[in-house]
């Protein structure tokens, strides 16, 4: 009974990602690729766009907040989770519209795309914190490392999914069917995350909400604010690398996100039918990856730190191989890569998000989920607007040819893959558990008197 309780909860919480994994797979590769390489628009301007929603990620904090003091019809995750993944959805209705648009370089559909992507980040920031912030609260540390496996080998199904079915409806670039395949984007989420949500989290009478609220570690401030993680972060050593590090494996993972298919067809002359695969080839590693460490986790101890640091390693190592694919100018070493690259990131996924979660305190659970998610955010950012920039300026301005440019911003990622690590060999949990309680009380003091 035990286990199909864990098996009915975990695909409910699965469900719950699907439409999060479809939209950000459609904006970071079909979006990307079609502006860029079919459209003809400024590099730097479309991944500034794509990482804009990411530089949003602040708000995860105050959402998270808001999650754990505010419910909605005695409610802390669901309905902030259902009502910002429907309006994130809608704002896939106009995004070939404004693809057009930025290929002509023009402006009021550059100031479009940029009020889309705002709305897209504000709701997408509730979204993230707030499922995170559910998924701790339905389960225990024992059966957290198996559910954050699954959870995230369903985000990467669903972009692997919304590959195929774009390449589909979409083998090369047509405005009308690419209306088409946006246009699922709404019914998608309904689809899946009401079913995912519903008996999922049970309701909190205002007693126990009172009592909640009573347990916090101080009742001199009304809660957190970005102030107060900043205080945080600045006396609790463990909590600043944690950010740190979440930040910079972001940022070395998703680098290639916003030129992984435009490499494919600069360097390779590749077109969009075969530059999709290159999601579906690293994403079906991620998957493996995380599907087997679940299982595994389930019957060993496996600590989840080193987990998160073998797959970072790994990360690096398919990173390298992809660089000396371009810089060799060799096709053959591209699905290698990919793979490597895959895999690093699927064991990456559930040995960080595992400890994300372990990394909170009772009653703050939404707030420091916020604040990793903050981290998780910023590297996005960075990554996808370093990219663009990188791209604008090493390969459009002539400066490197695209083979040479593409291999050194690689070996770049690589390197901040391995400087991830490093930061993460600093951290521990139970010292930062130790630290929070106390500097967490102070801080909101802190904020109450400033």
């Amino acid at each position: 009974m035990e286990l199909l309780r864990l098996v009915s909860k975990t695909i409910r919480l699965c469900l719950v990602r699907v439409g999060a994994g479809w939209m950000f797979a459609l904006l970071t590769f079909n979006f990307n690729r079609t502006t860029i390489a079919d459209l003809g628009a400024i590099a730097v301007i479309v991944s500034s766009l794509i990482g804009l929603h990411h530089f949003l990620s602040p708000l995860q904090v105050f959402w998270g907040h808001m999650a754990d003091r505010h419910p909605i019809f005695g409610y802390r995750r669901s309905p902030y989770i259902l009502g910002s993944a429907l309006i994130s959805s809608l704002v896939f209705l106009r995004l070939p519209t404004v693809a057009v648009g930025l290929g002509q370089h023009a402006l009021l559909p550059t100031l479009e795309a940029v009020f889309l992507v705002t709305i897209f980040g504000i709701f997408m920031a509730a979204n993230g914190s707030c499922s995170n912030a559910l998924t701790a609260d339905a389960t225990s540390e024992s059966e957290r490392g198996t559910v954050v496996a699954f959870v995230w080998a369903t985000i990467i199904l669903s972009g692997i999914i919304s590959a195929l079915v774009a390449g589909s409806i979409m083998p090369v670039y047509d405005a009308a069917k690419m209306q088409q395949l946006y246009n699922l984007t709404p019914l998608i989420v309904l689809v899946t995350c009401i079913p995912g949500l519903a008996w999922m989290e049970r309701r909190v009478t205002p007693a126990e909400q009172q009592a909640l609220l009573a347990a916090q570690p101080t009742k001199a401030s009304q809660g957190p604010t970005l102030r107060v993680a900043a205080e945080v972060m600045r006396t609790n050593p463990h909590a600043r690398m944690f950010f740190i590090f979440v930040c910079l494996e972001i940022t070395g993972v998703f680098l290639q996100d916003a030129i992984l298919e435009p490499f494919g067809a600069e360097v390779f002359g590749l077109i969009q039918r075969e530059t999709s695969r290159f999601q579906m080839t690293w994403g079906s590693g991620t998957l493996l990856a995380m599907l087997l460490i679940g299982i595994l986790t389930t019957w060993l101890p496996i600590s989840k730190k080193l987990i998160a640091m073998i797959g970072g390693l790994s990360v690096a190592a398919g990173l390298g191989l992809i660089a000396s694919a371009s810089a060799l100018h060799q096709l053959s070493l591209i699905q290698p890569g990919l793979l490597l690259m895959g895999g690093g990131l699927g064991l990456l996924n559930v040995g960080a998000v595992s400890l994300m979660m372990e990394m909170t305190i009772a009653g703050q659970v939404g707030f420091y989920m916020g604040l990793w998610g903050m981290a998780h955010g910023l590297g996005n950012g960075i990554a996808n607007i370093g990219s663009g920039a990188l791209h604008t300026g090493l390969i459009e301005t002539g400066l490197l040819t695209p083979q040479v440019a593409y291999s050194l911003i690689f070996g770049f990622e690589a390197l901040v893959m391995v400087a991830s690590v490093g930061v993460l060999r600093t951290i521990n949990v139970r010292e930062f558990k130790g630290l929070s309680r106390s500097d967490i009380g102070q801080s909101l003091a802190l904020d109450t008197v400033g």
